[in-house]
């Protein structure tokens, strides 16, 4: 009977220990928003003005050769009637192969922009990764949740969201560079 006020404490103690632990470990789990992470980064946004200078010039070069082949087009249509039929033969076929072409290029340039396009996010979207990842270990988080409103993270209280504070730390360390 002597011993049980002992256990009873070394019990209460164990609990609070378990308790502490658990609140403790819930504080680790906090998350970002991954959206807000990408368009706030500074990095986002050089990179998406480099991408639409090139992708402007891609457009302006296949808009340049559409154009140089609609006047091609525009030249047939008046000098026809002088045309004999064999020249009229070859003149619609080499402005049906130019079309082609062009069809080929532009098609392929579209590619180019959209491949373009991924690798620049895909640049931006491991730069916030790397950076997130040594900020939980930095901070001793668990575990960081990507939310992007897609689902994933349904609910979660607002002391655990750590956008801004990375957000910050993110830009503050492109800066830098």
């Amino acid at each position: 009977m002597k011993k049980m006020p002992l256990y009873t404490a070394g019990f209460a103690v164990l609990l609070s220990i378990i308790a502490i632990y658990f609140a403790k470990s819930s504080s680790e789990l906090v998350y970002v928003d991954v959206n807000k992470l990408i368009t706030g980064y500074s990095k986002t946004k050089v990179a998406k003005a480099e991408f639409d200078k090139k992708a402007a010039l891609m457009k302006a070069n296949v808009d340049s050769l559409i154009s140089n082949w609609q006047n091609e087009l525009k030249n047939y249509e008046k000098e026809r009637t002088s045309l004999s039929p064999k020249e009229l033969k070859l003149k619609q076929e080499l402005l049906s192969n130019k079309q082609q072409q062009i069809n080929g290029y532009q098609e392929a340039i579209q590619k180019k922009i959209q491949e373009e396009d991924k690798k620049v996010t895909q640049t931006v979207i491991n730069d916030i990764n790397d950076y997130i990842k040594e900020y939980g270990k930095d901070h001793n988080y668990k575990i960081i949740f990507g939310a992007s409103g897609g689902g994933n993270i349904m609910y979660a209280d607002e002391s655990t969201d750590l956008t801004e504070e990375v957000l910050k730390g993110l830009n503050a360390e492109y800066d830098e560079k």
